[in-house]
């Protein structure tokens, strides 16, 4: 995920502010709190209670639907797990930045390998499936070091997936191949469009594919941000419909999609949004049933029968986070905390239920105490800056799975 791009045109403010609570849609019931724990002796100080969080009482939630993606390097892996556990995900999404997995032509950096070895195997054991999604070509192979993109040569990309996915052949269910590359910040150096990025694409997967054909790959998704300049963005439908003509579909299994919702609620449109929504609320790339709607019609439209991966998802909220959100993120301002849950929990029934026949990831669990209170990636984090849980972690490790 990177920082949200403002929208193409101004909205005007809306003077209405969000209530501290909306509604919430079918099956979901507040407010809702863990069970009791167990009688304590007298002398024990007495536990803190759970907060309450809006419960999900719907049709089971398809574990190996569900899943989270976590930050990893220099993080302690029995906490990842034990929230990993908790929140009864089938699936882990982890960023491969491959500009800090080689640092140097050929050579790998032993302990961000040994670190991520480590926690695929104890993934694998826990059954939990992996997803690896690379991106960020080391700055020695890139025409300019501003920002990130991609490799002169795509030869290189095809040679690094080989050297991962022989490495974990047989223990990476999937990987996402390059990320958001319709924004300037992670295409810098090279010319924007559909069809470049497909020849990437190419090659990162015939470097997989010969290393571990059972494994799944995924067109990393473009980004969603209402910005058709060609400079700092190509608008995300758009970009698909040219990797779509380029042939993307013939050599991957899935279409990434990072369907984020702004301050939407997910039911919203652009045509039916919200009332209390006051910005990101003109273009259809910032509502969550847009974005997976308008990617279904476009697969239809050029005969294509792949799956959406929902590699990323989320709703941003500052509350409890700071005082208010980075500028760029202002739209996190007027989404609680309790709204979160709500908007995720009937994002992902509305998902399960529907055409989106990949895994959710949710977008993210642990970045909040990495990155503190100034960055807007926090808003998304089911762990606040200080490390305590928001309602959503709780509305996820409740619901009911099968």
């Amino acid at each position: 995920m990177v920082s949200p791009l403002p929208p193409l045109t101004p909205s005007p403010a809306h003077p209405t502010m969000f209530p501290s609570s909306t509604p919430s849609p079918p099956h979901l019931l507040t407010p809702a709190s863990s069970p009791p724990p167990p009688a304590r002796p007298t002398t024990s100080p007495s536990p803190t209670p759970t907060p309450a969080f809006p419960a999900y009482t719907g049709p089971p939630l398809h574990r190996d639907l569900l899943g989270v993606q976590i930050h990893l390097m220099e993080r302690n892996q029995d906490e990842i797990f034990a929230h990993l556990a908790a929140l009864g995900v089938g699936w882990v999404k982890v960023q491969v930045s491959w500009k800090l997995y080689e640092p140097a032509p050929g050579q790998l950096h032993s302990e961000r390998f040994a670190e991520l070895d480590a926690f695929v195997q104890r993934a694998n054991a826990q059954d939990i499936q992996v997803l690896l999604g690379v991106s960020k070509a080391p700055e020695w192979s890139r025409p300019t070091t501003e920002m990130d993109g991609p490799p002169s040569d795509f030869v290189l990309y095809e040679q690094f997936m080989h050297t991962v996915a022989a490495r974990y052949r047989g223990q990476v269910a999937a990987y996402e191949l390059w990320n958001e590359a319709n924004l300037q910040r992670e295409w810098n150096g090279f010319p924007m469009g559909g069809a470049l990025f497909v020849d990437l694409l190419r090659a990162g997967a015939a470097g997989a594919r010969a290393a571990d054909p059972a494994a799944l790959l995924i067109a990393g998704a473009p980004a969603v941000t209402g910005i058709n300049d060609r400079v700092t963005a190509v608008d995300d439908r758009l970009f698909l419909q040219e990797m779509l003509q380029a042939g993307v579909t013939d050599f991957v299994d899935g279409i990434g999609v990072h369907p984020y919702g702004y301050g939407n609620p997910p039911d919203s449109t652009a045509v039916h949004p919200s009332p209390l929504t006051r910005s990101h609320n003109n273009h259809p790339s910032f509502f969550f049933a847009d974005t997976l709607s308008d990617y279904r019609q476009l697969l239809t439209e050029n005969g294509v029968d792949l799956p959406l991966w929902v590699t990323e998802f989320g709703w941003g909220s500052f509350e409890n986070v700071a005082p208010r959100p980075p500028d760029e993120a202002a739209f996190m301002a007027d989404v609680s905390e309790w709204q979160q849950a709500v908007y995720t929990l009937r994002a992902v029934e509305m998902a399960q239920v529907g055409e989106v026949a990949g895994p959710l990831i949710l977008w993210n669990l642990n970045f909040g105490p990495l990155l503190g209170t100034d960055f807007s990636e926090s808003g998304y984090s089911l762990l606040r800056p200080d490390g305590t849980k928001r309602p959503l972690y709780f509305s996820l490790a409740t619901a009911p799975k099968e």
